[in-house]
């Protein structure tokens, strides 16, 4: 599993310069750390010990929420959280838990415009989707309000999800969900609150129902909290008559061990 995830983390770079600029580029640029920025020998990659600070979200897991177990309690199990309140999508993936060098990778993307992350991240959560991925008939990631989205001047899932869809060789589909209601800030809110703040905030856009009716998606933002901003994508997702919703995130904030 190890090798393989450090072959993603080299195979999900963008495309490399001409060999003879190559050495201009890191002498200008230095090739460092994605999490820690220290110095290191590749570009797009993690350092020894960030690497082993990752806590890769890999099988046994529920089925439905993703949630890692500590051990194996056989095929098809859930989480107990998913049996007493079966979430709206149909399945969630995610590619880490959201702390350490995953944390840091999240909010390089997120709040410093490192969107030279995306690749790499989209590269590990293209393998987190499995045959959902390769099967759905459209990425979607979840959208930013027009005001937030003119503030922060692009959104992070919209760059993981046209990476995805550039390695993948799936259609994105970006205009299909838009977000109709400015919501607060989550950070700070309730579960409840979350859940309220964010009713009624997305729908399928008028003349873009036939990219979302009848398909499955793969629902794309960058992580997992909650719930509740996926959960509410997805409704309404579903009430546009998509026939699966399968959310795809690359980090997951574990409330509680499992």
């Amino acid at each position: 599993m190890g090798e393989e995830l450090r072959e993603i983390q080299v195979n999900g770079r963008r495309a490399q310069p001409r060999r003879w600029l190559r050495p201009v580029l890191d002498l200008l640029y230095p090739p460092c750390c994605a999490a820690c920025a220290v110095r290191t020998s590749d570009h797009s990659a993690l350092c020894p010990a960030c690497w082993t600070q990752m806590r890769f979200i890999e099988r046994p897991y529920c089925e439905v929420l993703g949630i890692p177990f500590s051990y194996d309690l056989g095929e098809g199990m859930l989480s107990a959280e998913a049996i007493a309140a079966p979430p709206v999508f149909d399945r969630l993936r995610a590619v880490a838990l959201h702390e350490g060098p995953a944390r840091a990778l999240v909010h390089g993307l997120k709040y410093r415009d490192r969107t030279d992350l995306a690749p790499m991240m989209a590269a590990w959560m293209r393998r987190a989707g499995g045959s959902h991925l390769e099967q759905c008939e459209a990425i979607i990631p979840v959208p930013l309000h027009w005001t937030r989205l003119v503030l922060r001047r692009f959104n992070q899932a919209a760059e993981l999800a046209r990476a995805l869809s550039r390695q993948s060789d799936r259609p994105l589909v970006v205009a299909a969900l838009s977000r109709s209601k400015r919501t607060k800030r989550q950070v700070g809110l309730t579960a409840k609150a979350r859940e309220a703040n964010l009713r009624a905030a997305f729908k399928v856009a008028k003349g873009h129902e036939n990219e979302v009716f009848g398909k499955r998606v793969v629902l794309v933002d960058d992580v997992y909290t909650t719930g509740a901003t996926v959960a509410s994508a997805a409704r309404a997702l579903k009430r546009a008559g998509a026939t699966e919703v399968t959310v795809l995130t690359f980090a997951m904030a574990l409330r509680q061990p499992i």
